[in-house]
């Protein structure tokens, strides 16, 4: 297991709200010379702990200003029927997100679409178009006061 001093935490914590700094920055702000913070970083990339670097898309400023949670239940919990659902989700452009949860419902999407129309296509044309569905519930996100998805 890698080992998170407070300088691998403060690299992390600095690295999660601006993926973009300098390294020269970045060693400042954790007080390491930069040649020490760089190679912090390469050993937080190397052993997974970063996974990667993302630019953060305004989904409004792209025409997807209706957002969704969508729960769903499937009909029979074979394998099989895990896999095609999950692959048919994989295929749709439209589910930004797709978690297998637990509870009274098997999977948990974030889907971001332009309006209430285009949600009603995917609802019944992806969603309602799969045969090991059997519920779908819908929650329209009215307003989003916090939000660290990166």
């Amino acid at each position: 297991m890698f080992k998170l001093d407070r300088y691998n935490s403060d690299i992390l914590q600095i690295l999660s709200s601006n993926g973009r700094i300098s390294n020269i920055e970045l060693a400042k702000k954790v007080g390491l010379s930069p040649s020490a913070c760089l190679r912090r970083v390469q050993e937080l990339e190397n052993s997974g702990i970063i996974m990667g670097y993302r630019a953060i898309l305004n989904p409004e400023k792209q025409g997807k200003g209706f957002l969704a949670y969508v729960t769903v239940g499937l009909s029979n919990h074979t394998l099989d029927s895990q896999k095609s659902f999950e692959q048919a989700i994989a295929d749709s452009p439209d589910v930004r997100e797709c978690h297998n949860v637990t509870g009274a419902f098997e999977y948990l999407l974030r889907v971001e679409v332009s309006d209430i129309n285009h949600y009603k296509r995917f609802h019944a044309e992806t969603l309602g178009g799969l045969p090991q569905v059997s519920s779908i519930t819908t929650y329209v996100v009215i307003e989003s006061t916090k939000d660290e998805r990166a």
